[in-house]
């Protein structure tokens, strides 16, 4: 089917803007915006609403609450989180289109990875480039193309940056929720699998914190009045890892353990810290009560235990609606001769917590690249034009209703029922 002249029109407008979707989000990544970096937080935030208050609507940044965190001593502390920003167009418009991405990347402040150079193959390599700053670059200019479209009056949009994806999104989440539950449909700007395809299925996500309370005393002289919390920990994550093989598709990963003092002194705290990974929601049962299971029983006698945590990404499954808005989006793809597939993924991300308050949705729409979380971060400048192309004729199709976002909402309504 050949592309109308309106969303032509929109398609030459990203075009003529390619460069520029590469450069800002490079000046982006080179600033670092780790989830605890407030700072670097703060400054990244203030670039973004130079951009974001050239498209119309209302721009706000909205605050989080604090997010309460297991400190390695095991005592219980809130930790304060930076604004996320919100950029709402014509809340009264028929159909609603919510767009979200996050600016916090998993890079701290003293991270030696802190600036984005160039390849020998023409990929860019930089801290959070394809995670997501490209992706938020790709998502503005989509939606500053589609402004000029005929039919964008059917269309309102909310935009929904935050500050900390990267850590679960425990600020953001509830405002996530509400987005997802009044919306029709949702994109989302996490980058592509590296060949390209778009997530799929997603599993399940959840983070716990497991502080174990022993006693200390001198390791020499009253070794036996103490009562060791570190050693008491490594047998409570040898039986959390001792899950994995026990369910399909079921992980559970120990990914630190922190606690104790003085080689002389029997260690009196410790924290187990862990993920779970989940295909369903049966599954996420399962694990969540064998987690407490374990959680609930010292090793030994003069240990407690108290265990911080849940799921905070709920597993994405492919059902009717997001299938049928995959099809969509592949025909949106296939009429800019780019081919695009869907791949399950084990990674989850702002897509689970919309799709779990309601709202269908496509949760990979930004750059292509790969090595992500790491040092070797890349992503191609070519790709940039090309997913924002993506992005703004599915809009147009959302709005002239080549794509029923309505009918997606009801379906996924259909499916939560």
């Amino acid at each position: 089917m050949p592309i109308p002249a309106a969303d032509q029109a929109v398609l030459d407008a990203v075009e003529a803007r390619a460069e520029s979707l590469v450069s800002r989000a490079v000046a982006w990544s080179n600033l670092n915006s780790g989830s605890r970096n407030g700072a670097g937080l703060m400054a990244v935030l203030d670039a973004l609403e130079i951009e974001a208050r050239r498209l119309p609507g209302m721009v706000e940044r909205v605050a989080t609450a604090p997010i309460v965190t297991v400190a390695d001593d095991g005592r219980v502390v809130e930790e304060p989180t930076a604004p996320a920003l919100r950029i709402t167009t014509r809340p009264e418009a028929e159909i609603q289109v919510i767009l979200t991405g996050h600016y916090d990347t998993v890079f701290p402040a003293d991270s030696p990875f802190q600036t984005v150079v160039s390849r020998p193959d023409g990929a860019l390599n930089g801290p959070g480039l394809a995670d997501m700053k490209g992706g938020i670059s790709v998502m503005l200019g989509a939606l500053e193309a589609f402004e000029a479209h005929a039919d964008k009056d059917r269309v309102g949009w909310t935009v929904l940056l935050s500050p900390d994806e990267e850590i679960g999104s425990p600020a953001s989440a509830p405002l996530l929720a509400e987005l997802g539950a009044c919306g029709h449909l949702g994109l989302t700007y996490e980058p592509a699998l590296p060949d390209g395809s778009l997530a799929g299925e997603r599993k399940g996500s959840a983070n716990f914190h497991l502080a174990v309370h022993g006693l200390a005393a001198h390791a020499g002289r009253a070794f036996e009045e103490g009562r060791n919390a570190v050693a008491g920990a490594a047998i409570l994550a040898s039986r959390l890892h001792a899950l994995n093989g026990q369910r399909q598709g079921v992980t559970v990963n120990v990914a630190k353990i922190s606690g104790g003092a003085a080689l002389n002194v029997v260690a009196d705290h410790a924290v187990v810290r862990f993920n779970c990974r989940v295909p369903d929601t049966q599954a996420a049962a399962w694990i969540d009560a064998s987690v407490r299971e374990i959680a609930a029983a010292p090793p030994f006698e003069g240990l407690t235990t108290h265990l911080h945590g849940g799921f905070t990404r709920p597993p994405k499954p492919m059902d009717a609606a997001q299938t049928r808005l995959a099809q969509a989006v592949a025909d949106a793809g296939e009429a800019l001769g780019q081919p695009i597939r869907f791949a399950p993924s084990g990674g989850v991300c702002e897509g689970n917590n919309l799709h779990a308050a309601g709202l269908p949705n496509i949760d990979t729409l930004g750059v292509v690249g790969g090595a992500i979380h790491s040092d070797q971060e890349f992503a191609w400048p070519a790709s940039f034009a090309d997913r924002a192309k993506l992005s703004a004729l599915i809009l147009c199709r959302i709005a002239s209703g080549q794509i029923d976002a309505r009918a997606l909402k009801a379906l996924r309504m259909e499916t939560m029922g």
